[in-house]
């Protein structure tokens, strides 16, 4: 059987998460974080970091864009919970919007785990607390939340000046928020591409999913 290059695209950004948080925890790990935190990729992190130290228009600016990537996931959630009520069964609901509320029953349960499982500490205390950091919780609901909401859309919007102002409203929230955050200063590099690994590992599986679910449509 011939694997899609949907597919191989879903297993390399998944590898590419797991062998980041993998060597970040192996590779010039040294203690130049908050309260003598170690970080993994020291050099790199910390040259990012100084350029960046810390930009509070940007957290403010990716706090707001964070709770748009919410209310974009609440809206979702809404659409689906009214098929099923409407329809009175799980079969009822869209399997594409069922598909997407998997990616972010993932979102939740990665951000519990990385929140228990500390691979980084943020460059900064939070309310004089150290925090866990890898991945980017922001980049990582943009990239995946966003890029999955672009998937969707060229799926099923036909009208083509819709789906343009659909699909760079999202890619504009989606590079504010991950710029953004690393000018915010509260992460580090690779918490940044952590995240964007993660998010675009999802988006590459919710796109896998649909192709094959629009082929046996076509069946």
């Amino acid at each position: 059987m011939k694997i899609s290059k949907t597919w191989m695209q879903a297993i390399l950004y998944t590898v590419l998460f797991v062998l980041l948080a993998i060597l970040l925890k192996a590779v010039d790990v040294q203690a130049i974080g908050p309260e003598g935190s170690s970080v993994g990729f020291a050099g790199l992190n910390g040259f990012v970091h100084e350029l960046w130290p810390e930009g509070s228009f940007w957290k403010l600016l990716t706090t707001l864009t964070g709770i748009v990537t919410i209310a974009v996931m609440v809206l979702f959630a809404v659409i689906g919970g009214w098929q099923l009520y409407t329809g009175k069964s799980l079969q009822k609901v869209d399997r594409r919007i069922l598909a997407m509320g998997a990616v972010y029953v993932v979102l939740i349960v990665l951000y519990i785990v990385f929140d228990k499982v500390v691979i980084n500490y943020r460059p900064v205390l939070d309310e004089g607390k150290l925090e866990a950091s890898y991945p980017s919780t922001h980049a990582m609901l943009a990239t995946a939340v966003y890029g999955t909401a672009i998937v969707l859309a060229k799926d099923v919007v036909t009208r083509k000046k819709t789906l343009k102002v659909i699909v760079y409203a999202c890619i504009a929230l989606l590079l504010i928020t991950v710029i953004g955050r690393l000018l915010s200063g509260v992460h580090w590099f690779t918490d940044i591409l952590g995240g964007v690994f993660a998010g675009l590992a999802l988006v590459y599986w919710y796109k896998a999913f649909l192709e094959d679910y629009n082929r046996r449509l076509d069946a």
